[in-house]
């Protein structure tokens, strides 16, 4: 009996073991679920805001097409 006592410890202690390790692995796949979500909604805005900035130069260029520019003059000196 004092045999089979020892052998069910040992099963035990390997079966909290296992659970153990189960929970960790979940946790870290969870983690890197999350870590992934924030890194594509980064850079889904980090897209949009080129996309934006790219926008803005379009037109930039486009008005400036119409519109030209005010030539620079050189800067007078008041004596």
């Amino acid at each position: 009996m004092p045999p089979l006592i020892g052998v069910a410890i040992v099963l035990l202690v390997a079966l909290l073991f296992a659970i153990d390790r189960a929970n960790k692995t979940m946790k870290r796949i969870r983690r890197r679920r999350e870590a992934n979500r924030r890194l594509v909604a980064a850079a889904a805005a980090a897209e949009a805001k080129d996309r934006q900035r790219k926008a803005t130069a379009e037109a930039s260029k486009a008005l400036t097409s119409l519109i030209p520019a005010i030539h620079e003059h050189e800067i007078r000196h008041v004596e």
